[in-house]
């Protein structure tokens, strides 16, 4: 509850970026912010990845009791997630330009966002702090100190948006502003937490080092992760170009319906990382009979927590829409993502926590490639069949739900797979990998 508590706050950001600048500064700069949000996830997935990679590792250590390993691993993982967001600073910046405009972004929208996304770049090497840094605290299973780094993080947010753009009407600027600052904040809370925590936990800035195994490890579990999330990134974007092609109302819409696929996403991302971690930590102790307990009820409560979630908000679709803006256009076609997409969100479950599951267990490769010709090239090829054959916005939001059903059965029918290989106890009792 604490990770899909997190996952809400931390999306919230972004939402209240575009409820801001939707309702105080105009459809133009509601389309601005929000055509960012897929952006923004192209640059930082693959380092997001890494930190998953950081979080299994560790966990896998405690697992093992090794205070050695896991003293080494979160100094490693400080070391990556500092340089990992200086990198991306200056990727962000170089990049916004040319590749907003390689998105047909629309030529009212396109200065507006380009300024939004360098801004928001400034931001990314604190983004990338909070990121690893709550890994390694998840890892031992809090997840309560993330969460309340996020409640503070976000009020700083909130509060600085409604200021910045309805007192002193920055607009755009104002919200990305924010929540640069608001970020600076979630990494001041999270390494302040990491510095006073005991024995091998403990983060001592003064004796940061890499530990040559341990990156190995962290990249080899991370990295498929972050590809997997690159390239899912890489298909919304040319879904987002496609988008952009129908005019700024409907990406606009488009926008503020997204808002709600992603807070129900994090009820599925929630119990994914939580998979992650305690199948981990099992598998490390040798513990299969958990292993296969935390999948279960992993995706039990991932797909019920989903489908309340979407039920609610699709019935609703109209009211919702309506917090990011009055435009019945805009409206309207939020209201018809919504129709198209949130309603059966919720079997992403199956492929997002069977993929945990297996990453828990190392196996990263598998669900990464799974995922990217299950989901990715199918999206890809159904963007193109569009383009090609014609085909309005509704059309083309069916590519979610459907690249869902394939991406699922074939990441599932793996997980059932490879469990019942790597879980089976050696003469009849378990044993410690």
């Amino acid at each position: 509850m604490p990770l899909f508590l997190s996952g809400i706050l931390q999306q919230s950001f972004n939402s209240v970026d575009i409820a801001v600048v939707g309702r105080w500064a105009g459809r133009e700069a509601l389309a601005a912010v929000g055509n960012n949000g897929m952006v923004i996830s192209l640059i930082v997935n693959l380092f997001i990845g890494v930190s998953i990679g950081a979080n299994v590792v560790i966990a896998n250590y405690i697992g093992r009791n090794d205070a050695g390993g896991v003293r080494n691993a979160i100094r490693t993982s400080a070391l990556i997630a500092l340089w990992s967001g200086v990198l991306l600073l200056f990727v962000g910046v170089a990049v916004a330009d040319p590749l907003l405009r390689w998105l047909d972004t629309p030529s009212e929208v396109l200065d507006l966002a380009v300024l939004y996304l360098r801004i928001f770049s400034l931001g990314m090497p604190f983004m990338m702090i909070y990121n690893f840094g709550s890994a390694i605290l998840r890892s031992m299973g809090d997840t309560r100190r993330p969460f309340y780094a996020l409640v503070a993080s976000g009020i700083v947010n909130a509060s600085l948006n409604l200021l910045l753009v309805i007192v002193f009407e920055m607009g755009v600027a104002g919200v990305a502003i924010g929540t640069v600052i608001a970020n600076m904040v979630n990494a001041a809370i999270i390494v302040f937490f990491l510095m006073h925590e005991k024995g091998e936990f403990r983060l001592e800035l003064k004796n940061l080092k890499l530990s040559g195994s341990d990156l190995r490890k962290i990249l080899k579990i991370g990295v498929p992760a972050g590809i997997q999330g690159m390239v899912f990134s890489i298909s919304n974007v040319f879904i987002l170009a496609s988008i952009n092609g129908f005019g700024a109302e409907v990406a606009a819409g488009s926008s503020a319906a997204l808002n709600f696929e992603y807070y129900c996403y994090f009820a599925i991302s929630a119990f994914a990382q939580a998979s992650v971690a305690f199948t981990s930590q099992n598998y490390g102790a040798g513990k299969y009979d958990r292993c296969r307990k935390v999948f279960r009820v992993s995706m039990l409560l991932g797909f019920l927590f989903c489908v309340v979630m979407n039920l609610v908000i699709v019935i609703n679709r109209e009211m919702f829409a309506g917090l990011f803006s009055s435009d019945p256009e805009v409206i309207h076609y939020a209201a018809v993502r919504m129709e198209c997409v949130l309603m059966f969100q919720f079997i992403a479950c199956s492929y997002e926590i069977s993929g945990a599951s297996l990453r828990g267990l190392g196996y990263s490769m598998t669900p990464t490639v799974l995922t990217i010709f299950g989901t990715c090239v199918f999206r890809l090829v159904w963007v193109w069949c569009l383009a090609r054959y014609g085909g309005g916005f509704a059309e083309l939001m069916m590519v979610y739900p459907v690249s869902w059903v394939i991406t699922g059965i074939s990441v599932y029918t793996a997980y059932h797979i490879i469990s019942q290989r790597v879980l089976l106890p050696q003469d009849g009792r378990d044993i410690r990998c």
